[in-house]
């Protein structure tokens, strides 16, 4: 289903007048604009989106509204998609792994930058990319420290290995560069301060002069109440070390945040379907739903919880097993979620903080996963 004509207010007017029985997805384009604008005035390069994040096209029509002018794709789809709402897109292709026929498909339409972290991938650029004005970017890897997990246990190359492939990229004729990915949910700026200065002792090693250095994704949303993301201290670190790391030499920069851009323009309403012998809740929502990464990262506590008429429950805190709506056992939230006492069925569960990676995963298993869509002003209950 896609977004609604009308435009709330807030997800309480909404949740009040409409009583929803499925889970519902608030978009505030205000809120996406704003942070993409943030990320163009503080970061120091090129801010290119991550689509596999939220691949919805209200979400990339905004972000283009906003000023991005670059958006990291992993498929044919996504680049077609690109292609179609933002025509003079710089699009960088950076899934390090493709088909022939995937590589032909991107050729085609005009990619120009790409990632590699092996010799039998780089080969295939080599064989079918034409290396006039074409990047391509050794994508390297180290112990994963910072992150919510580790992006380095499927992508990229140790740095010996990385020097070699660097080599290669130069000598085929190819723009050399580049790309890591410290990995997801990063509130750390060390955990880029580390990679920076890597990618500098990599470029010396190989003797190759890079184009540009692409740091990656990782880029927090406010997920935690307790833990706030300061994008600009990041920002700062990574525009100091780049200068310290290359010197006279310092590349162009670039980045390709996902959830640093959507996580927090999106909000998630799920409905109490139970409280069973007060010990446990159950939602209409789950890990096969819309809180499927609730079990890689952990769940947000920055949520609400609203009477069916919009009143936010006051209770103490009292902790509970929390299940999703299917009947695979699997569907239980980790740990347990700081729900108030008097949270009882029919009440709304608001969670904050959901545009990343929620609608990509959202499944229809056992019959549930109708996610209806909503626009609102604010995401403030």
């Amino acid at each position: 289903m896609g977004l609604s004509k009308t435009i709330w207010t807030n997800p309480t007017e909404f949740l009040r007048n409409q009583q929803p029985e499925d889970p519902v997805l608030f978009f505030a384009p205000a809120v996406l604009q704003a942070t993409a604008r943030r990320f163009l005035a503080g970061f120091p390069g090129l801010v290119t989106y991550a689509v596999k994040s939220n691949p919805g096209e209200e979400v990339v029509e905004n972000l283009v509204t906003a000023g991005i002018k670059g958006f990291d794709c992993a498929s044919p789809f996504e680049i077609d998609m690109i292609r179609r709402l933002a025509p003079d897109a710089a699009i960088h292709y950076n899934n390090p792994v493709r088909s022939r026929a995937e590589i032909e498909h991107a050729v085609a339409r005009n990619v120009k930058s790409w990632s590699v972290d092996s010799h039998s991938e780089l080969a295939k650029l080599i064989e079918k990319v034409p290396p006039r004005d074409c990047e391509i970017s050794v994508r390297f890897k180290l112990p994963v420290e910072g992150a919510a997990y580790n992006f380095g246990a499927k992508f990229g190359a140790t740095r010996e290995k990385a020097v070699e492939l660097l080599k290669t990229v130069a000598a085929a004729g190819f723009i050399p560069s580049l790309t890591f990915h410290p990995g997801t949910q990063c509130t750390d700026p060390e955990a880029w301060g580390k990679y920076i200065r890597a990618a500098g002792e990599i470029a010396r090693d190989a003797g190759v002069r890079i184009a540009r250095l692409n740091v990656g994704g990782g880029f927090p949303n406010h997920r935690m109440v307790a833990q706030r993301p300061d994008l600009d201290s990041i920002f700062e670190l990574i525009d100091r070390t780049t200068t310290e790391a290359f010197g006279a030499d310092r590349p162009a920069l670039v980045c390709e945040p996902g959830r640093g851009l959507c996580g927090d323009a999106f909000a998630v309403a799920d409905r109490v379907k139970a409280v069973r012998e007060g010990e446990h809740v159950f939602l209409n929502d789950g890990l096969y739903g819309a809180l499927f990464e609730f079990g890689q990262i952990g769940c947000i506590d920055r949520m609400e919880v609203m009477d069916p008429m919009g009143q936010r429950r006051h209770g103490a805190i009292a902790p509970k097993i929390t299940f999703g709506p299917t009947c695979d056992s699997v569907d239980r939230l980790p740990g347990e979620l700081p729900f108030p006492a008097d949270i009882a069925e029919g009440d709304f569960v608001v969670f904050q903080g959901m545009g990343a990676y929620s609608t990509v995963t959202n499944t229809r298993f056992n019959g549930f996963g109708d996610l209806q869509r909503c626009t609102v002003l604010s995401l403030k209950p």
